[in-house]
């Protein structure tokens, strides 16, 4: 059995003289949750489709679980399942007739079908909506419902293409939980993203991706500490006096401090944590009032703009031509 889940290298595709994905590089180990972390455009989606055989690449190489993706295409498919960013199920028939249907197609005879359909409508919180028309489902029952048509057979590797998207928080809350779960079967999956408190919460090890290449790997802990051992936050008491305190913190700090949306708030990148009573200190000697100060962690959204130099949310808004 081979070791690695997933590996590539000098992975590409193009469309037209759009280079998607540009020399991808992967090693994933067997078990637990990989993040693809990137925004739009990114070629989160199109590694994907490579990986999951349905698309071929113009270059590199490939193997899932073992198989090469290029020549030994039906012993990948036979063993990974991909839930993409929309519903793949019949809309028109109920839950129950959805997974029945794919059961059979398996090759189940009708009672083992009934038995398994069953299972997952319960494990998946369905089993009230099961001979409900799938379009009258809330958007997280259709996510629900997908990801069971997904695990009718449960595959070693799923493939998880931003399966949150455009979820209210308890129904993102809802696929995570069945995600952990899926793992604590025993299967391994890969999840790309684009948010940044999804991967936080779920991937044991991230892959962050931009414009095709992988630019950075690691736990989110050890790509938090990649742009510094902490972050500092401060909200002024009065708005006018932002200007001051950042030229305050900047000269006590020694590093830059960052103006936010909010128009009380600075933040800086941290690397000597004793610098931070000393430049606290300052502001109150200089009578600038705080109404709020905490020094913590970088989170993922830090690391995404040292990564990318843009935040998250403006790289989420881009279209996905590559995908």
């Amino acid at each position: 059995m081979a070791e690695l889940a997933i590996e590539t290298h000098g992975l590409v595709k193009t469309y037209g003289e759009t280079r998607a994905v540009d020399g991808v590089d992967l090693a994933i180990a067997r078990g637990g949750v990989h993040g693809f972390l990137g925004p739009n455009g990114a070629g989160k989606t199109t590694v994907i489709r490579m990986l999951s055989t349905l698309v071929r690449a113009d270059a590199g190489t490939g193997t899932v679980l073992g198989y090469d993706i290029a020549s030994q295409a039906d012993e990948v498919r036979s063993r990974v399942s991909l839930t993409g960013q929309f519903a793949s199920v019949d809309e028109d028939l109920s839950g129950r007739e959805n997974l029945r249907l794919i059961a059979r197609l398996y090759g189940y005879s009708s009672k083992a079908a009934t038995r398994r359909v069953d299972e997952l409508l319960e494990a998946f919180s369905l089993s009230d909506a099961g001979d409900r028309q799938v379009k009258k489902y809330s958007g997280g029952m259709r996510r629900r419902i997908d990801i069971a048509a997904s695990i009718v057979v449960t595959p070693e590797l799923l493939f998880l293409d931003e399966p949150t998207t455009g979820l209210d928080p308890r129904s993102r809350n809802e696929v995570w939980d069945i995600v952990r779960a899926m793992v604590d079967f025993g299967t391994t999956v890969m999840l790309t993203t684009q948010y940044l408190d999804e991967a936080d919460a779920l991937a044991d090890r991230i892959s962050v991706i931009d414009a095709g290449k992988i630019i950075a790997e690691g736990s989110a802990t050890e790509l938090k500490a990649s742009v510094g051992s902490g972050t500092l936050h401060v909200r002024v008491m009065d708005r006018d006096e932002r200007d001051r305190a950042q030229s305050i913190l900047m000269r006590d700090l020694g590093v830059n401090v960052e103006t936010t949306s909010d128009p009380q708030a600075l933040t800086a990148a941290i690397d000597d944590r004793g610098r931070v009573t000393r430049a606290l200190s300052a502001l109150d000697a200089e009578g600038v009032g705080l109404a709020q100060f905490s020094l913590g962690q970088p989170t993922l959204d830090e690391v995404f703009l040292a990564l990318t130099g843009s935040p998250a949310e403006d790289s989420a808004s881009e279209q996905d031509e590559a995908a």
